[in-house]
């Protein structure tokens, strides 16, 4: 492009003026020259303007300040200067434009009408001009020395220009060379990066001919020895050690799956592998065959997983499924049984208080009553497997516990079996309900005696136990209480282990033993958010930890519970609405409420609860009703009752322990527990209707007779 081309705006194509491939470089457009013409005389300007038009693009100024104030604006290829001005003449104007920086090197020709002598040129000269310009001007003169001065600015901008685009090639190419050197860097980093992770994941890459016989990869990536215990070198050493080493139940099963993959089906099979040190590990093996471009079959290309943690998982996933359907059915189990309890209890409390009985004829009632007792305990135990049993966690001194379970057990254990206690200094308080507790320790003590026929010592021991991480078993980090009973007895046979927290199951002889003492204990200690754990060996002993959270800090061991001890009774006879679906557990409540005092109705459901209420709401002083009841429940039955009287007092009785598993419950309904005893009922009577008030969130327990 020529300087002519360039002055007259043109401009050249980024993509023509580079090679194909090289970064794309910004082609600055070329400016046009600009001359400064500064004369007073307005007819100077407009001959001078006339004359270079064509050359450069004219700037006029009438003065040495305008002049100056155009300099601050940009750059000038010359100066065409009028050496006489009024004010600030030329001289002295091109002298302030020397001393500036960003002007002194602006070529200055002097335009002069008189003054041609020898001194006043060497002056101009002086003063920093190039030339000199006399008045009247010759155009072509003025144009040729303008135009020299245009071309030499444009040369010199053009150079710039150059060496601006050359620096930013070089700028270019550096920074595309630094970004490919750092692609490179990431690229070998992600390398590496992939190459640690293959590393550390239970998992190996591998290529295997097509007609490998024995089987026996050709390349491995990946952790072998981690995952196997084997060097890969050993295998290649021993071509039969890959299939001699599965399981015997598996191989046939592998093997035929291996010699299917041959016909094109991609492979994916889990077997049971013998490692290094003995152990099995389940691995997921899975291939596919990698064909040419032409479609003919090339090898294998597969990956092994070590899918033994997930296996371990699905197998106590399984169990906690079993676990969890066991429980909701002896759950629902334990429900009816409290409602045949308590008929049974309520009945035998109606015959020893209406009718007079001889000695013997007590006695079989008190049996009776034993019996259904003992029933009621089992109820309390299928509901603690079941995690249905309300429980009242406060913080338990294990010290004060100890002692308690010692005199409890001081007849039981015999003389053949002691009872040694070890605990921790600085034990910290468990947060339990400490009568379940206490019960849990009981039975476990006891299971440990039946295993030692011959005597021995059961220790158990308390401990501290902080977990930073997430357990074993499951439980989320802080603080627990770790509390083991260990026996020196036959111990438990290792597929025996998953088995004996199930309800019923037992390796007692018949008539020693229900099965529900390590449910009991499973459940309760999975209610109040811990873990059991089991280790057996047969002919050694048996160890079982109970894990339970460590109480917090401020927490009291005071009992909120509602027991009917100390209650006054009520001073006056009351109109009660007894609603229940059970005949046997309506009519004994009914004839246990007329024997406190008081006038009962007895409805079976709530749609007969609601008729009744509406024909004269003001005739009921308290509404008793059952929990679950078909169609509508207790809750419902209280709502709705509230419906039609603001305020109506209410008791709910359930065959369910847990009262926080009665939805909708309003705050100051209480929960009464079957089966229950007079004393709780009368209690739950007082503290609706008379000045005992009862914590809403706590059911109204029932005493053992």
């Amino acid at each position: 492009m020529t300087v002519e081309q360039r002055m007259r705006g043109g401009r050249a194509s980024p993509q023509s003026a580079l090679p194909m491939g090289e970064v794309p470089i910004e082609i600055e457009p070329a400016e046009r020259a600009r001359v400064l013409v500064v004369d007073d005389d307005e007819r100077n300007l407009l001959a001078i303007r006339t004359v270079l038009e064509d050359v450069a693009d004219v700037v006029e100024a009438t003065s040495g300040e305008e002049a100056l104030r155009q300099l601050l604006k940009g750059e000038f290829a010359v100066i065409l200067l009028d050496v006489y001005m009024p004010g600030m003449d030329g001289y002295e104007t091109a002298q302030i434009i020397r001393s500036r920086e960003q002007t002194k090197r602006i070529p200055i020709v002097f335009l002069s009408a008189v003054n041609k002598e020898t001194q006043h040129l060497i002056r101009g000269y002086s003063m920093g001009a190039v030339d000199y310009v006399f008045k009247p001007v010759e155009p072509l003169v003025l144009r040729s020395k303008v135009a020299v001065f245009v071309d030499l600015f444009t040369m010199r901008k053009e150079i710039q220009r150059k060496a601006r685009q050359e620096q930013q090639l070089l700028d270019a190419n550096l920074r595309a060379n630094s970004e490919r050197l750092r692609a490179e860097q990431q690229l070998r980093l992600a390398e590496q990066r992939q190459a640690a992770i293959i590393e550390s994941l239970p998992i190996i890459l591998y290529l295997e001919d097509l007609d490998a016989s024995p089987r026996i990869p050709k390349f491995v990536s990946g952790n072998f020895s981690a995952l196997t215990g084997f060097e890969f070198d050993q295998i290649l050493a021993s071509p039969t050690l890959w299939i001699e080493r599965l399981h015997e139940d598996d191989r046939d099963r592998v093997v035929a799956a291996l010699g299917a993959r041959r016909s094109g089906n991609s492979l994916s099979v889990e077997y049971r592998w013998q490692c290094a040190d003995g152990q099995y590990k389940h691995f997921l093996d899975q291939a596919v065959l990698l064909r040419d471009p032409r479609g003919n079959p090339v090898e294998y290309a597969g990956t092994l997983l070590d899918v033994t943690d997930r296996k371990d998982l699905e197998t106590q996933l399984l169990q906690a499924r079993k676990m969890d359907a066991i429980g909701k059915l002896t759950g629902g189990i334990a429900h009816d049984f409290n409602n045949l309890l308590a008929a049974v209890l309520g009945g035998l409390g109606l015959l020893e208080r209406r009718v007079e009985l001889a000695e013997d004829q007590r006695k079989v009632l008190t049996m009776t009553r034993h019996a259904a007792e003992q029933g009621s305990e089992l109820v309390g135990r299928l509901l603690s497997f079941a995690r249905r049993q309300k429980l009242e966690p406060a913080a338990v001194e294990i010290s004060r516990l100890s002692a308690t379970v010692t005199d409890l057990l001081a007849h039981t254990l015999g003389g053949l079996v002691e009872l040694d206690w070890a605990m921790e200094e600085s034990l910290w308080c468990a947060y339990a309900d400490e009568a379940q507790l206490e019960l849990a320790l009981m039975n476990l003590i006891i299971n440990a005696r039946d295993a030692m026929p011959d005597g021995g010592t059961i220790k158990v021991s308390a401990a501290n136990r902080e977990l930073r991480t997430t357990g074993d078993f499951g439980l989320p980090p802080g603080d627990y209480v770790v509390l083991a009973v260990t026996d020196t007895g036959c111990g438990i046979a290792p597929e025996m282990l998953e088995q004996v927290m199930e309800p019923f199951f037992t390796t007692k002889e018949v008539g020693k033993g229900t099965g529900l003492g390590l449910s009991m204990v499973y459940g309760f200690v999975k209610q109040s958010g811990g873990a059991i754990r089991i280790d057996s060996n047969v002919g050694a002993g048996t160890r079982v930890e109970i894990w339970l959270p460590r109480a917090p800090a401020a927490m009291t061991d005071a009992s909120v519970a509602v027991t009917g001890e100390g209650t006054k009774p009520f001073d006056r006879s009351l109109n009660i609405l007894l609603v229940d679906d059970h005949p046997g557990v309506r009519a004994t409540t009914a004839a246990l409420l007329q024997d406190l005092g008081h006038q009962v109705t007895e409805a079976s459901d709530g749609p007969e609860v609601i008729a009744l209420l509406k024909k004269d709401p003001e005739a009921v002083d308290l509404i008793i009703s059952d929990y679950a009841m078909p169609h509508v429940s207790g809750t419902e039955v209280i709502q709705q009752a509230r419906r039609i009287r603001d305020g109506m007092p209410a008791i709910i009785i359930t065959g369910y322990a847990e009262a926080g598993s009665i939805s909708k419950r309003p705050e100051d309904v209480p929960v009464l527990a079957k089966p229950f005893a007079p004393e709780q009922l009368a209690a739950a009577i007082v503290a609706v209707c008379g000045d005992q008030p009862v914590e809403a969130e706590q059911p109204i327990r029932a005493l053992s007779a």
